[in-house]
């Protein structure tokens, strides 16, 4: 591993999942639903933005490495799938757009090892769609955490919207990803 800043965030960021978990573990008489929703917001956002700040880091400071290049990825998918899994248990997600997101995260990953295995692992490349896709779960997840209205904003129901949003964005990226593939895979044959 390359020690760096960027690569220290991104650890720091993988640190902060166990956390955001066992907020929901403390038992009520000891912590509000409420508390611990804005606890679990401000952990995820603070991670979103160190997610944000190691990639701008790593380009400004030239400390891009392959551990980089590779932990970052991994560590973005495990903190929206830790998310998931708490809204879901939480009833804020319904299970299928669950599945759909981290059923996408694992299919993509299995796709990208696969090219890698053809010696094409950089034929499939992040796109656009699939920074769409991240943005719109980044944007929705906090809402969805913190579950409260702000004066009168009801920030749930945006929450559940983006998600939704994200979902099929989810599909699509999927799609996109598997064309591309499929497009290499037909020039090697």
């Amino acid at each position: 591993m390359t020690y760096n800043i960027p690569n220290t965030l991104t650890m720091f960021r993988i640190a902060l999942i166990p956390c955001l978990v066992l907020i929901y573990y403390i038992p009520e008489q000891s912590l509000s639903i409420e508390f611990k929703n804005l606890i679990a917001t401000t952990v995820f956002v603070v991670a979103a933005i160190t997610d944000w700040l190691d990639g701008y880091l790593a380009r400004k400071l030239k400390q891009t490495s392959k551990f980089g290049a590779f932990i970052d990825p991994v560590a973005d998918k495990l903190i929206i799938i830790a998310s998931l899994l708490i809204l879901v248990d939480l009833a804020r997600v319904d299970v299928l757009i669950g599945l759909i997101i981290i059923g996408r995260e694992f299919a993509v990953s299995a796709l990208r090892e696969w090219m890698a295995t053809l010696g094409k692992s950089g034929s499939i490349t992040v796109a656009f769609i699939g920074k769409l896709k991240t943005t719109f779960q980044m944007i929705a997840i906090p809402f969805l955490l913190y579950d409260s209205n702000i004066l009168f904003i009801p920030i749930a129901l945006i929450g559940e919207a983006l998600i939704y949003i994200a979902a099929i964005l989810t599909i699509l990226s999927m799609f996109y990803y598997m064309k591309e593939a499929a497009k290499v895979i037909r020039k090697k044959s």
